[in-house]
């Protein structure tokens, strides 16, 4: 992967950033995991990092118990995972993730977005194998920290990929590897900053100044709505 996986990362992560941090976004994830495996993060992975992933953008510690909390409530929703695929104006690709309660307003909601911009969906499938899903690991390098030694210890987890940009570490694995990696990290008593599985473009594309304009426009409109939780291009 090298420097090429390192740029694509780079240029993805201002729209990852913008999308993370809406808080009722964040809440969806933590109140589905919550209702998954249950309330205590301490017996279920997937909370533990949704919760760790909303602390590293600053939610509240009141937001996150209430949207726990919300998990186990009378009137909690049932919210379904689900991903859109589309290509968007001038052929860019998009895959879509989304958290809803009603599948029906979503997915003519997310339609609508891309007809309104002269794209169309295409059928579920059809751009997974244009994508690779990553595990992605940040925290902040300690200063007895050797990266080529951390490397090697994390190598039977599942790690493919390390990187340092300006004291902060960058781990990549594959998908499968996330839970691995992360009890690895745990047992190496790294404090993580974030988790998350990611999807890269595997043919990235650039496109010129004035079609980036009308692509802008039709990828705001998707993270505007409550039902989106990313959304992925394959932008250079």
């Amino acid at each position: 992967m090298g420097r090429a996986f390192e740029y694509r990362r780079a240029a993805k992560e201002k729209r990852w950033d913008k999308m993370s941090r809406t808080f009722p976004k964040l809440a969806k994830k933590i109140t589905i995991a919550a209702k998954g495996a249950g309330p205590d993060p301490d017996l279920n992975a997937a909370l533990r990092t949704a919760i760790l992933n909303a602390k590293a953008q600053n939610m509240p510690k009141t937001n996150i118990d209430a949207a726990i909390k919300r998990a186990s409530g009378k009137d909690a929703a049932d919210f379904t995972e689900v991903n859109y695929e589309g290509k968007g104006p001038h052929g860019v690709l998009v895959f879509v993730e989304c958290a809803t309660d009603n599948t029906t307003r979503t997915v003519a909601n997310v339609k609508s977005y891309f007809n309104k911009a002269g794209g169309g969906l295409v059928p579920t499938g059809s751009l997974e194998f244009m994508f690779s899903r990553k595990a992605v690991f940040e925290f902040e390098k300690q200063e007895d920290m050797d990266i080529e030694e951390l490397e090697l210890e994390l190598i039977d987890a599942g790690l493919e990929e390390i990187e340092e940009n300006d004291g902060v570490v960058y781990l990549y694995a594959d998908y499968t590897s996330f839970g691995d990696l992360a009890h690895a990290l745990e047992n190496l008593k790294i404090d993580v900053q974030k988790a998350l599985l990611k999807r890269f473009p595997n043919d990235p594309v650039e496109f010129p100044e004035e079609h980036l304009e009308d692509i802008e426009k039709m990828l705001d409109k998707l993270e505007e709505d409550d039902d989106v939780q990313a959304v992925y291009t394959n932008i250079v």
